[in-house]
Parts: structure tokens; sequence; C-alpha cells
């Protein structure tokens, strides 16, 4: 006998390059019949991304091998949570899909507060995931706010029946909040590792880097972000200005509001002749950019996971990143995959650079496990997690019926 298939709404809030192979994985799943619901279609359409402060459109499929619709579909030139009328389509969405359960990516958008009033109402099973492992963000920057965000967050996770966590910090973080041990799931903040690979594998070293104009062994230091404050881009520029590793070079693939001030301060350190600019960088060419580079910084004050380990990982770079990346749980063995250092420790961070930059051997031998390590951390435990609590919900479901 087939095994049954658990029919699951999934509301989102746009789609997102990272989860579209992830939610084709679901669609072809044998334990999962997913429809996908979207707030709006910034990322499949072009759309102005405040981070990047562009308009970006990813150049990879993000809407084709699973069914989705659009929350109140038919609205041109705007997002749907600008408009009341969402409310009646999404509950027919779920008065009438047969779904098993309802997962609601995130808290940050007016429908996802609608699925949750909705999913109560019909009495359905709710599935929420998040990859935060503290009470740090760039908005919760005072005690106040923090402890005024626990007591929210004590309260609101007491809701949903199955909680998915990005990593093992997040589930340490759902345990002290209060969450019991058996409603979590370990889903793993992950990336098709296997397109990441293939695209790097087909990618030029020498060729791109005689492109920036940086010789084909010199130690290539990168930082992979949306120029943003809580990035940190400038602690990565003043940690390679205090380096003082020779024939080392800094790139910079990402833009945003700190780029001018970025340029003006490599100037004034004398190193903006070893700086090179990338911006914004689409999905398509971000492997090459990793192939090409040593090892990723990423000195994020608040940064819940941080794909981008993930990506340069799997393309061979080892990773220097802050106490406060929720990579570190899991990818950054410190030693081994990469390093850890204080978030703001600058000397730190120059140390570590040093460290590699002046040590080929050690460079190549930490890139290489880093690999290695992401043979493990893969997208279909993500899916499998998915699968997993969508069924002991249903299972639940069923016995209090």
């Amino acid at each position: 006998m087939k095994p049954a298939r658990h029919r699951l709404l999934m509301v989102l809030s746009h789609p997102v390059q990272y989860v579209a192979p992830l939610l084709r994985r679901m669609a072809a799943h044998r334990g999962l019949e997913i429809v996908v619901a979207y707030a709006s279609l910034r990322g499949a359409e072009r759309a102005l991304d405040p981070g990047f402060g562009r308009e970006v459109a990813w150049d990879v499929p993000v809407l084709d091998g699973y069914p989705w619709c659009r929350i109140h579909p038919g609205m041109q030139g705007a997002t749907a949570s600008g408009n009341f009328a969402t409310w009646r389509p999404l509950g027919e969405l779920i008065a009438t899909g047969g779904f098993d359960a309802i997962y609601v990516g995130g808290y940050n958008f007016r429908e996802a507060w609608r699925a949750f009033f909705l999913a109560y109402r019909y009495g359905l099973p709710l599935l929420f995931s998040s990859d935060a492992h503290s009470l740090h963000s760039w908005r919760a920057q005072t005690r106040v706010r923090r402890a005024v965000k626990k007591c929210l967050l004590r309260q609101f996770y007491r809701h949903p029946d199955k909680l998915l966590a990005g990593s093992t910090g997040t589930i340490e973080f759902f345990i002290s909040l209060g969450v019991p041990r058996d409603r979590i799931h370990l889903a793993g903040n992950v990336v098709d590792n296997d397109w990441w690979l293939d695209r790097a594998l087909r990618a030029d070293r020498e060729s791109i880097r005689a492109a920036w104009g940086i010789p084909a062994h010199g130690p290539v230091v990168l930082f992979c972000a949306k120029l943003q404050p809580w990035k940190r881009p400038g602690d990565a520029l003043e940690a390679f200005a205090k380096s003082c590793a020779e024939n080392s070079f800094l790139v910079f693939a990402g833009d945003g509001p700190l780029l001018a001030e970025l340029k003006r301060r490599a100037v004034e350190l004398g190193v903006d002749g070893r700086v090179r600019w990338l911006g914004f960088v689409n999905q398509t060419q971000l492997p090459a950019v990793y192939v090409a580079s040593d090892v990723l910084v990423l000195p994020s004050s608040f940064e819940p996971f941080g794909l981008v380990v993930n990506e340069a990982m799997v393309c061979g770079c080892s990773a220097i990143v802050s106490d406060r990346v929720g990579a570190k749980f899991d990818l950054v063995r410190d030693g081994e995959t990469g390093f850890v250092i204080p978030c703001g420790d600058v000397p730190a961070l120059a140390a570590r650079m040093r460290q590699l930059c002046e040590n080929p051997a050690l460079m190549r031998k930490m890139g290489t496990a880093a690999q290695v390590r992401m043979n493990s951390w893969r997208p279909e435990q993500n899916v499998e997690a998915f699968a997993d609590a969508v069924a002991e919900v249903a299972a639940e479901q069923r016995a209090r019926r």
C-alpha cells in the first residue's frame, strides 16, 4: 500500500530563491501534498528590496515545480497584504481545501496572522518555523526590549502544534521559552547543495580572478551580504586592513546603504587597491564568486542562521563568523571548518584572517572540511522534518476526533 499523503497549506510572504528547491522536493515527497499560498510575488517579479537598496528579481526559477496560488489574485503593482479583501480568498482556500495542517512561514506579514486565526477557527493543526537562537535582533537592542520580546515569544510559541527549528541552537532557544521538546523538529536551514556544487564545479577560478584583477594564488577573503549595519561589513574592512596579510584581497559581493561609506573608509585605510566591489550578485553568478574566494567572513551582530555560510562551504570556502551567527551551532566547527569570533572583536577577526591568509595549506584543509561537513546538512533532512511533523499532527488530530 502507498503511504498516506497529507495535505499541507503553506502560507508564505513571497517566493524566496532558497525555499523554492525545498518546495519542489516537498511536492514530490511520497507523504506530502502541498499547496503554497503567497501574499505577494516579490522576488519572482522585479520589486524594490530595501536591504539591497535596488530592484531585485531572482534569476533562478522560484515558482516552478510545485502548486501555488497568490492570495487575492489579480492585484497588480502591489502586494496582497495591502488590501483587506485578501481575507475572503484565504478563508475560502482553508475552508474548502481539505488540508491536514497549515504551515505559516513567519509572523511579519499580515496574511500570517489571518492564517493563524483561520487555523484556529477551522480546528486545523498549525506548524511554524524559526531560525532564531537568541533574543538579540536589530530591533531588540536594549535589555528592556529583549525582556518584552521574551514574554511575547513565550506566549506565541504556546500555540503552534509543531515547531520546525533551523539549527540545534534554535531547539535550545525554543526549550528556554518553555516549548516541550516533543513539539520540536530539527529541520535545519539548508540550501540546494547539489545545485551549488554543480555550478561550482563548472566555474573557472583563475578566469574569474583575472576579471577581478586578482592574482591566481593570492588569498581572497569574501564578504557576501547586504551592506547593512547589522551585517557589520565595516568590521570585515577594518580587520582586513589590520591583518596586514601580504598579497591578500578582500571582495565585497553585495549592495546597500553603507557602500559609499565603506569605499571612503577603504581609501583612508590605504587598502582600496586590494578591495574589490562586485555590487549585487544574482543567484546564478554566486557559485563562481565562492569558487574564486578562499574564506567567507560574516561578522553580523544579528544573523538567525546565515545561509551564505551554507553556500560558501558547499563551494569549498571555510568561514569566519561572529558568535551571533546561527550557523555556528551546526556548520562552523571552530578550528575545523572555520572560526567563531566574538561579535565586534575586530582584532580577533584580523588575527583569524591573517592566520588563514598566511597559511595556504590550512586554508585548503579547512575548505575541504567545510565541503565534507555539508554532506550531512542537506535539503532532504528539511523535507523529511516537514513530512514527519505533518504526519504527527494528522495522527494526533485523528486520535482527538
